[in-house]
């Protein structure tokens, strides 16, 4: 089984540049606390170290 990363966003993306908000939405998250899973690949990898001081990302099986 693929691995998958469970991305939550902890911070708002207020006073944020636009690229930022744009990974942050095209991650799918939208709300403060939102959730979503992803499979493991360099493409999702890139765009959570891009975004990393406002989401929050683990591993899972």
């Amino acid at each position: 089984m693929a691995k998958k990363l469970r991305i939550e966003l902890i911070r708002s993306v207020i006073g944020q540049k636009p690229d930022k908000r744009a990974t942050v939405r095209s991650l799918g998250l939208k709300k403060i606390n939102s959730v979503v899973e992803h499979e493991d690949n360099p493409s999702v990898r890139g765009m959570v170290s891009a975004v990393a001081h406002l989401v929050k990302c683990e591993e899972i099986d």
